[in-house]
This record gives C-alpha cells, sequence and structure tokens, in this order.
C-alpha cells in the first residue's frame, strides 16, 4: 500500500476518533462515539499492518493473547471494579509506550540517533514509566489494599522533585551523548517508574477520580510521543486527542474538588488537618425504615435522588429507576444531583443511570440542584458519603475543605441509604448523618429502594 493512500486513510480515522470524541460527551449518542472510535482503531490497525516489514507470527500471536484477556476481562469484571480496570489500562498504555520506545532505541542505527528521534523516544519513555507504576498504585489504592493505604513520610515532595530532576536528566544526556542512549534510558526509566509511585501513593481516596483522569491523559502523551518514535501518524494523533481530553477533563474535574492542578500534577492533594470523631459527630442519629420513608415520601412533591458510589456496588440503578417511575406516577418530579467525582471514575454515576434508562433530561449537575435545594420535600442520598458531607463548607481543617458539595442537608428532609456509619473515601465522619432532618435507612441500598417502592405501592 502506497503511503499516500496509507496517510488519507490515516486521516480518516483521524476524523473517525474526533467524531467519537464528540459523540461520547453525550449520553445520548456515546454509543455511536465508541462505535466510530472503534471503527477509527480498526481502520488504524489494519491499514498499519499492510505496511509491512513486520513479524506476523509475533504480532497475530500478540493480538490473540491480547484478545483472550480482554475478553475475560470484559466478562468477568464487575460493575463495581471498573474504576480499577480503567486504572490498569491506563498502565498497560504507558508500558507499552516505554516498552516500544525503548525496544525501538534497542535497535536503532546511527543514523537514527539524531535529536528529534532521541527526545520522542526519552519523552514516550518517561511518561510512559510515570503512567505505568502510578497506575499500579492507583490500582492498588481503588482495590484498598492496605499495606499502601497510608503510606506516609517526610520530605516527599522533595523526593519527587529530585526523581523527576534525575530522570529529565538522564533524559537530556541521552539527547546529548547518543552513544550511551541505551543506558541512560534505562536509569531514566527506573527514576519515572518510582517517581510515578511517589506521586500517587500519597494521594487520598477522594481525590482518586481525579488521578485516573490525569493518569489517562498522561498514557495518551506518552502514545503520541511513542507515534513520533515510530513515525507513525495515527499512532501521534490517537494520543494527542487521548492526552488533550484527558487534561481538559482532569481540569473539569479539579474545578468540582477545588483542587490546584499543580497540587495534581506534583501528587500533592491530601489536606493535612484533624476532623471530629465518629462518636462526637454521631450523637443524635436518627433510623427509619422503608415503611416510615414510603409515609413521608405519599405527601411529597419534589424529590432529588443523590447517588454515590454505594449504590454501584449494591446495583441499586434498576431499583432506583423503578422508584422513580412510582413516584412520577403519582405526580411527584423526581431528579437526581449527580456531583462530577462521585464514585471513584469521571461519569459514574451517569454510566450507570444511563444503564438503568433512566432519562438524561433529569440528571443535574451539584450547582443547578444547590440553588433550588429548600424546595426539595426530601432528598434521598443512595450511598454517596464525602459528595455530601456539610464539613466541605464548614470545616477549614477537614481533608475535603473547599470541595463543592450537593447541599442536600439544606433539603426539608434528607434520607440516607447505607450500610453503617462508615466513612467515605476520604476517612471522616459525615455531620449530615446526625442532622435534624436527617433520618438513616440502613441496610443494603437495592434491598432498601426495592421495599420503599414496595410500600409505595402497598399504600
Amino acid at each position: 500500500m502506497s503511503m499516500e493512500l496509507t496517510n488519507i486513510i490515516y486521516m480518516v480515522a483521524a476524523v473517525l476518533f474526533i467524531l467519537g470524541l464528540k459523540g461520547l460527551t453525550h449520553p445520548k449518542t456515546a454509543v455511536r462515539g465508541n462505535m466510530y472510535g472503534s471503527a477509527a482503531m480498526f481502520l488504524a490497525v489494519v491499514v498499519t499492518l499492510f505496511l509491512g516489514g513486520m513479524n506476523y507470527w509475533v504480532i497475530f500471536a500478540g493480538l490473540a493473547v491480547g484478545a483472550v484477556i480482554g475478553v475475560i476481562f470484559a466478562m468477568k469484571i464487575q460493575m463495581t471494579a471498573m474504576p480499577q480496570l480503567v486504572a490498569l489500562f491506563n498502565g498497560f498504555g504507558g508500558a507499552a509506550s516505554f516498552l516500544v520506545a525503548g525496544a525501538t532505541l534497542s535497535f536503532a542505527t546511527d543514523a537514527d540517533l539524531n535529536v528529534p528521534n532521541l527526545t520522542a523516544t526519552a519523552l514516550s519513555g518517561l511518561i510512559g514509566a510515570v503512567t505505568f507504576s502510578g497506575s499500579l498504585i492507583a490500582f492498588g489504592k481503588l482495590q484498598e489494599l492496605k499495606f499502601i493505604k497510608d503510606v506516609r513520610f517526610d520530605n516527599q515532595q522533595l523526593i519527587n522533585a529530585c526523581l523527576a530532576i534525575g530522570s529529565i536528566l538522564f533524559g537530556v544526556l541521552m539527547v546529548l551523548v547518543p552513544q550511551y542512549a541505551g543506558l541512560f534510558y534505562v536509569l531514566m526509566c527506573l527514576l519515572a517508574l518510582a517517581l510515578g509511585v511517589l506521586l500517587v501513593i500519597f494521594i487520598g481516596g477522594a481525590d482518586m477520580p481525579v488521578v485516573i483522569s490525569l493518569l489517562n491523559s498522561y498514557s495518551g502523551l506518552a502514545a503520541s510521543a511513542a507515534g513520533f518514535v515510530l513515525g507513525n501518524t495515527v499512532l501521534i494523533i490517537a494520543g494527542s486527542l487521548v492526552g488533550a481530553s484527558g487534561l481538559i477533563l482532569t481540569r473539569i474535574m479539579c474545578v468540582a474538588m477545588n483542587r490546584s492542578l499543580t497540587n495534581v500534577l506534583f501528587g500533592k492533594m491530601q489536606a493535612s488537618g484533624e476532623s471530629a470523631s465518629a462518636d462526637e459527630v454521631y450523637v443524635n442519629v436518627k433510623s427509619t425504615s422503608p415503611e416510615e420513608v414510603s409515609m413521608l415520601l405519599d405527601v411529597c412533591e419534589k424529590v432529588l435522588i443523590v447517588p454515590g458510589y454505594g449504590m454501584a456496588v449494591a446495583q441499586a440503578q434498576h431499583a432506583v429507576r423503578d422508584l422513580t417511575n412510582e413516584l412520577t406516577s403519582r405526580g411527584v418530579k423526581v431528579e437526581f444531583g449527580i456531583h462530577p467525582v462521585a464514585g471513584r471514575m469521571p461519569g459514574h454515576m451517569n454510566v450507570l443511570l444511563a444503564e438503568a434508562d433512566i432519562p438524561y433530561e433529569i440528571l443535574r449537575e451539584a450547582d443547578d440542584v444547590n440553588s433550588e435545594m429548600e424546595q426539595f420535600d426530601m432528598a434521598i442520598v443512595l450511598g454517596a458519603n464525602d459528595v455530601v458531607n456539610p464539613l466541605a463548607r464548614t470545616d477549614p481543617n477537614s481533608p475535603i475543605a473547599g470541595m463543592p458539595i450537593i447541599d442536600v442537608d439544606k433539603a426539608k428532609t434528607v434520607v440516607v441509604i447505607k450500610r453503617s456509619l462508615s466513612p467515605g473515601f476520604a476517612g471522616i465522619p459525615n455531620p449530615l448523618f446526625s442532622a435534624d432532618n436527617a433520618q438513616m435507612l440502613y441496610g443494603d441500598g437495592k434491598q432498601a429502594v426495592v421495599e420503599i417502592t414496595k410500600a409505595l405501592q402497598e399504600g
């Protein structure tokens, strides 16, 4: 296949990538966007295979192994474990980039060791290694592995700075002293792997959705740099799109959490403050039952449902849809308050509610519902915790201080459906649970919602 035809097809693939990203901006067009993206990737892979000069046995063996692993992951993974899977995929992308760059460097001739090639190789190795090790740590934190839960030591920022400077220094040496480029590449990647670990290991769980988004951006940038190493146009474009869209999403998430992008980039996100103990906060907690909640709902005109990670764990989205339909049939206006970092990855709640065919039109962002919160007769908090914690507003020493929340405590009545009073990912008590207008409905989220709906129907 001629390079002219190859580049034309690459351009078509790039357009499809862009259309895919455009489609993913709205739930109604998300499926179409995924199809565009898949078609683009298929085109890019097939055309690349036609370039020739490859060991096709090795390539098809790799495709077969990758396909089997991908199918097993897709069939076995639980919905609640999707954030961990996304973290691993980001890591695999980073690993592929720095391994490809390293392999290309190992086979490079003297003519290939020029400034542009070595610069691209260094960038791919540096960013890819940081992405790989950082993503593995993110996976471990999302998986709640205890040995990395509360790792802390002094001079963390200084060590990070030394590792970053050392990595960049070896990258520069690669370019300036090309005869030792291989050695400097290995040293750079080792320091970058350590940097990736230390950048993520100190970050608190509540901030993990931002980290996942940032690592996704890193994996795209590493792939783009690998595209320069290989001279592959479509890889450069696709990697740039992933990198740019990931950075935009990271920026949006930072605004949503009132965090600085600089703090994210340097792995400094956990505020250091002491909060009141659970015994001090949970003095006046009131519990309720599904029957009592249904009686309260019977006289409501406007209800807000705020889902969180607990809804994902309980797989309660379909039960929530049934409750929504029941209330709507009674003339109750039901809306959903969606916090941008609810769950453990960007868009987690939107995906779950779309799966249950809950209309996108009744999903509202935090700022929108907060301005009308006093008008809601009841706010039902289903498995959410940190994103409705008033301490973000009231306690400047709280680890979540300044994070915009959904102000459900200002609704007329609040019902919190939760298994226990255990803290959220931020690890702090939530005064909402003992507020005068709040009641706790303990139990599995799905079962609790089913019983509320049943009580309403039996009326």
